[in-house]
């Protein structure tokens, strides 16, 4: 449903509506078109509606998708949740991404129906509400972390010419163990490679770096974020590591486009220390929020869809990103 303006302040009744976004085999997701008759008629959103009395999120998405398009959805899992407010109520979206229905798609109340890419929309207008979103699908399911620590400084320039070479992979460039001079150093030798490949760098902690280099993104730790008081300017995508509720909601603050949480399962990178776990990760998620949320420690490629599972975006890998085995 359209929303007029962010307001979570409002004292309005809320009315909670779930939403899918339906991503086919080739990657396209799909977009509808509100019928005449409706406020914002013709504008273009995702398709979904309001649940009904005793519904769950998941049943509501299920029941509006089989009557709006006659489809019955088969995999649907939680993703995001946006807020806002209309003239007379707010309004709580809750959003799944559909990989998989049986039937076939028609637009049973007149509206119209387009596959979409991100990056290359052909339908307009598009409901403000929905730029979150689009943004949000932009975002690859997988993020690798650098271990110069352990690979060698030769062996890691050497694996992401060769990523980089094939597609445009995501990286953190996070490697605590160098002082400021060699991570910048290293930051620029990086830079390099990736700009030629279209590949996307991400800075750790160095805001000031990040800016200079007009890196894709800047990430804070979860100390910095709590030190924050509004979203950094001159940076394209700002993330954080969080690691329980105070850091989720220091993120949502300051309007991240998204974050890691962990860490999941035991890791090296933190001996002793108490894993999060699967449950854990799913139950802050449900608190519902408006950036996406990558699981991160111990995580590897076959951990990806138990993170979607969960309501996570994807999984940030890092000693997994280099093994040959992974």
């Amino acid at each position: 449903m359209p929303p007029d303006q962010q307001n979570p302040i409002s004292q309005k009744k809320t009315t909670v509506v779930a939403a899918g976004v339906l991503i086919n085999a080739q990657g396209q997701f799909l977009m509808g078109s509100r019928p005449t008759g409706k406020p914002y008629a013709h504008y273009w959103e995702f398709p979904g509606g309001k649940l009904e009395a005793g519904e769950t999120a998941h049943d509501a998405l299920c029941r509006e998708l089989q009557e709006e398009m006659g489809i019955d959805v088969t995999v649907a899992t939680p993703w995001l949740t946006q807020r806002f407010a209309y003239p007379h109520a707010n309004v709580e979206l809750r959003f799944f991404k559909v990989r998989d229905w049986n039937g076939t798609l028609h637009g049973h109340e007149g509206q119209e129906l387009a596959w979409q890419r991100v990056g290359q929309l052909n339908v307009s207008p598009i409901l403000p509400a929905n730029g979150p979103i689009l943004r949000g699908l932009a975002l690859p399911e997988v993020i690798e972390i650098s271990n110069m620590a352990e690979l060698g400084r030769e062996a890691l320039m050497a694996q992401l010419s060769a990523k980089w070479a094939v597609g445009p992979t995501c990286l953190l460039l996070r490697e605590p163990q160098l002082s400021a001079s060699d991570y910048q150093e290293l930051a620029h030798a990086v830079q390099s490679i990736a700009r030629p490949h279209g590949g996307k760098l991400i800075i750790h902690r160095d805001l000031a770096l990040a800016q200079a280099l007009k890196a894709d993104g800047i990430h804070f730790t979860a100390s910095q974020l709590k030190q924050l008081n509004a979203r950094p300017r001159g940076i394209d995508w700002v993330s954080a590591s969080t690691h329980q509720l105070s850091d989720l909601e220091a993120a949502a603050r300051i309007g991240v486009d998204f974050a890691f949480l962990g860490h999941i399962a035991p890791t090296q990178s933190h001996p002793g220390q108490t894993p999060l776990g699967w449950e854990k990760f799913s139950q802050l998620l449900q608190l519902g929020w408006c950036f996406p949320v990558f699981a991160i420690g111990g995580q590897t490629l076959s951990t990806l869809h138990t993170a979607q599972a969960h309501g996570g975006h994807g999984v940030a890998l890092l000693r997994a990103a280099w093994s040959q085995t992974a």
